[in-house]
């Protein structure tokens, strides 16, 4: 492209209706070079039609389009563009040219209705990209350091790859392992529920969903990738995926084996399954667990060796069939040494406990995920989702607790060793029925179960030592035998009548049925059968209880353009019936409530893209048969639990609102957001302590406490030349007023958060990309009737990310984070740095890639961590993985009907 160098000129003007001659809003303004119609630059109109696009003087043939899917279009051709240019009032309708001429390519933005929408070849990409990084190009689109992503202040919770999910809803595994050239539009909508997308009603909730379309030109063919590592202290990783596209099918298949604490799937260009190497992060969940389609694998603190293995189906059948299937198997073994050191909080002392622990977890899980949707005619459809998950695991644990009080004093102590057996089965189902009438009614019919069965052997090992005082001490070589099962059944209808335009009442009613049981058979060991034969009956138990609940109600429901209202008020009728079966007693307790239920939602679109939101909710939920029946539970030696029958509901109101808007022209948005749930009633527990700190615990009501979050987003992105600059800050505060009872007497703790952010992200064209962050975690908890009156922490958290593509063929990359935590105790590590790199090259056509990669270069890696509660300050250290290296081979290869494997016309975009 040949340029002048001169300073920025512009384009500028007012967009306005043909016909009208009203100002149209939001409808999108670029340039493109004639050649080979590469969009050079873009914006959309603001709510009174104008527009201002600025970019560097071009001398050679260009495009100017303005589009708009609802009122047309206007496109003009330039010889050059060498000054400013001032158009004045531009009619938008029939096109408009000052020559015939042919623009090829979509425009890089549209906005229809709810969905906003990207042209993916519009926004330039390395070549061997991955979905993630197409996003991060996207104007209003930010991914944090976590992996959640916001679209113009709203929170991501579903990706979708044609319509459908690719293996899980919340795609992970697209971002990271679909290359970024089969892409053809990235559509964001607002997140619906499956009952409100068939039957076209607006979005209640304020999360966001994005559909990746695939270019048909890819639509047909097959990717594979493969990788296989192997590195010092026996460190290894292996994945593979093969995806196989046929219009309306696809068929993929993924497995994956590591034994780095990577129980997830990801073959990134960088770290592959390494993942940056913040499994046991402060600002992760730490546990090497990942979440799929709503289940969880893996998980568990050490180092974990897992595997996992899947295949994901979907296809139109019939033409109005729409089928979804997956299919997982994970297995995962986790060790793990255990040190544990905790400040214990009453009215009138502190005292300290200090555990050690050896445990291994393994697991064995098969699930199944399946959904269908019928079109029946114009007028109905159906939607079935049947669920089922198969979950063996066994588990050891050697352990020594111990216990002092104020003056150093050993006042108990407990140590053994205890081994588990269990098995799961989850067994759900989803069913929704729809249908509108020539009238114009609505008839919805909502059936949903789940079935769980859960089985499990534990042999316990243990003695337990009282100091203080002469109580025994308690010694156990037992084995408990549990038996429960859940079965839970939904049925729920709603009709709808059209009362105007834009407005409907609904009426409806749920019905809600669930049984619960759980059965608890302990044998003590018999030393002359050598077997576990003799059943204790103090520590043997039944308990169940049956749940009914009837809710009429009715719903008023208005849908316009810029506003959405929904409320729904009704009855519900609430029975629970607890039955208990212990030392030969029958124990009963019914429980009877009648309470309104009411939800508000609220969204609101402001002329100048500024929306609002707002939700409220009330809810009414009974203590559970452990809870409220009279049974005394010996399982723990230290801690002694019994029911309370006079326990009343929790009652409690959530609500949430907030503003997010953002500036196409200015490439910059904001997110506002508080909420908060306001507990009139709830229950808690009630504890008492002997001199050996050994705790007799039962429940409580208590009134008037709460949880209120707040924070804000701020994000911007400019670019200069081939150079992109990307920033965002951000602040997260929230404050709680929680109440318990040790000792018999009330506590109340309040509890203050404060954790801001910034981000920055530099892209030095397609050669080097920079991103530091910093965080800061404040937290500071204020006691009323404890001996303590607060405790602070805070955590300050620093990462610098490189990414160096240059020269040509390699790709180097740095991953250096250094943590510092305030006030761990002694004997912990108070701050550590971690730094992971990798140095990969690419040859063979692209197809083959060596990497070598080093994870805690420094040796520094620490799995100690502290928690503040409103009893207790813990800091816990956990084995975590240390420096090795590891060296890779990957593989990749595509095949597409349309041809190679380069992104298709329509051109990349950039800034001049």
């Amino acid at each position: 492209m040949q340029q002048l160098s001169a300073q920025n000129v512009s384009i500028s003007g007012k967009a306005i209706d043909d016909i009208l001659l009203t100002p149209v809003e939001e409808a999108t303004v670029y340039l493109s070079l004639k050649k080979d119609s590469s969009v050079v630059n873009y914006t959309i109109t603001d709510k009174e039609g104008n527009f201002n696009l600025n970019l560097k003087p071009i001398n050679e043939p260009v495009f100017f389009r303005i589009t708009d899917d609802a009122i047309g279009e206007y496109y003009t051709e330039m010889e050059s563009l060498k000054e400013n240019i001032q158009l004045g009032e531009v009619k938008i309708g029939m096109t408009i040219g000052l020559n015939e001429a042919v623009i090829t390519g979509a425009p890089p933005i549209r906005i229809k209705s709810d969905t906003l929408e990207f042209n993916a070849s519009s926004f330039k990409v390395r070549p061997d990209a991955n979905v993630e990084e197409l996003l991060k190009q996207l104007p209003g689109v930010e991914i944090d350091e976590e992996g959640k992503i916001t679209v113009n202040g709203k929170e991501v919770n579903q990706i979708l790859v044609n319509g459908k999910p690719f293996f899980d809803k919340d795609g992970k595994i697209a971002l990271q392992n679909l290359p970024a050239d089969i892409i053809n539009k990235v559509q964001v909508s607002d997140t619906k529920t499956k009952k409100e997308e068939i039957s076209g009603q607006k979005a209640s909730g304020n999360n966001a969903s994005i559909n990746l379309t695939i270019d048909e030109n890819k639509n047909k063919g097959f990717m594979l990738k493969a990788l296989a590592g192997y590195g010092t202290d026996e460190r290894y990783e292996s994945s593979m995926m093969l995806n196989y596209f046929k219009g309306n099918q696809r068929i993929s298949i993924l497995g994956s084996s590591n034994n780095i604490n990577s129980t997830g799937f990801s073959m990134n260009e960088i770290f592959d399954n390494m993942g940056g190497g913040r499994n046991n992060s402060y600002w992760s969940s730490g546990d090497g667990s990942f979440g799929m389609n709503g289940m969880r694998f893996g998980g568990g603190s050490g180092i974990t060796q897992s595997h996992l293995g899947g295949i994901s189906y979907s296809d139109t059948w019939a033409k109005d069939i729409e089928f979804n299937g997956n299919y997982f198997y994970t297995q995962s073994d986790s060790k793990n040494n255990n040190f544990t050191r905790q400040e214990n909080f009453t009215p009138n002392n502190i005292y300290t406990s200090e555990s050690t622990s050896k445990t291994r977890n393994q697991s064995f899980n098969h699930n199944i995920n399946t959904s269908i949707e019928v079109k029946i005619d114009s007028t109905s459809s159906i939607w079935f989702e049947p669920k089922y998950s198969y979950n063996k695991s066994k588990s050891s644990n050697t352990f020594l607790k111990q216990t002092w009080n104020e003056v150093d004093e050993l006042a108990n102590e407990n140590l053994g060793e205890t081994n588990r057996e269990s098995l799961t089965q989850d067994f759900s189902n989803s069913l929704n029925y729809y249908k509108t009438f020539r009238n114009k009614m609505e008839f919805s019919l909502d059936y949903s179960s789940s079935s769980a069965r859960n089985r499990s052997d534990e042999t316990n090992r243990s003695q337990t030592y009282f100091y203080q005082n002469d109580q025994a001490d308690d010694i156990r070589n037992q084995l408990t035998q549990n038996r429960k099962k859940q079965d839970k059944h939904n049925i729920e209808s709603e009709f709808g009548f059209k009362v105007m335009d834009s407005t409907k009442l609904y009426v409806g009613a749920e019905l809600e049925f669930k049984n619960d049981r759980d059965d608890q058979f302990t044998y003590d060991f018999d030393d002359l059968n050598q077997t576990y034969t003799d059943e204790n009956e103090f520590l043997s138990m039944q308990v169940s209880s049956e749940f009914q609940k009837f809710n009429p109600y009715l719903a008023y429901r208005v849908t316009k353009d810029k506003l959405f209202i929904s409320f729904n008020a009704g009855t519900q009728f609430l029975t629970q019936r607890n039955y208990g079966n212990y030392l030969a007693n029958k124990y009963y307790v019914k429980q009877n409530y009648i309470s309104p239920s009411a939800n508000f939602n609220l969204n609101y679109e402001f002329r100048n893209q500024l929306k609002f939101y707002f939700n409220y909710n009330y809810e009414v939920g009974f203590a559970s048969a452990q809870q409220i029946l009279p049974i005394e539970n010996l399982s723990n030696p230290l801690n002694t639990i019994v029911g309370n029958p006079d326990l009343n509901p929790n009652i409690s109101h959530s609500l949430y609102a907030g503003f997010n808007k953002f500036n196409m022209q200015s490439r910059s948005g904001f997110n506002f957001y508080a909420g908060g749930t306001y507990n009139s009633r709830i229950i808690v527990n009630y504890r008492e302590i002997d001199e050996n700190f050994a705790s007799t615990t039962t429940y409580k009501n208590v009134n008037d406490t709460y949880y209120m979050w707040a924070g804000f987003n701020f994000n911007k992105s400019f670019s200069k030349d081939s150079h992109k600059f990307r920033y965002s800050i951000g602040l997260n505060t929230n404050h709680s007023l929680n109440k318990g009872f040790v000792d018999g007497q009330l506590y109340e703790a309040r509890n203050y958060s404060l954790g801001p952010r910034v981000n920055f992200n530099w892209d030095f064209g397609t050669y080097l990309t920079i991103n530091p962050s910093y965080n800061l975690r404040y937290q500071i908890t204020q006691y009323e009737n404890y001996r303590l009156d607060e405790t602070s922490n805070f955590v300050h958290n620093f990462k610098l990310m490189t990414t160096n593509y240059w020269p040509k063929n390699f790709v180097f990359g740095n991953d250096f984070t250094y943590t510092y935590n305030s006030n761990i105790a002694d004997g912990f590590k108070k701050d550590f740095f971690l730094w992971n790199s990798s140095l990969a090259y690419n040859f063979w056509k692209d197809q083959l890639t060596f990497k070598i990669k080093v994870y805690d270069i420094l040796n520094q890696n620490t799995g100690d961590r502290r928690t503040i509660t409103d009893t207790s300050i813990t800091d816990v250290q956990n084995d975590v993985l240390k420096r090795y290296v590891m060296f890779s081979l990957g593989f990749k290869l595509d095949k597409f009907g349309g041809g190679g494997g380069k992104r298709r016309g329509g051109g990349s975009f950039m800034f001049h």
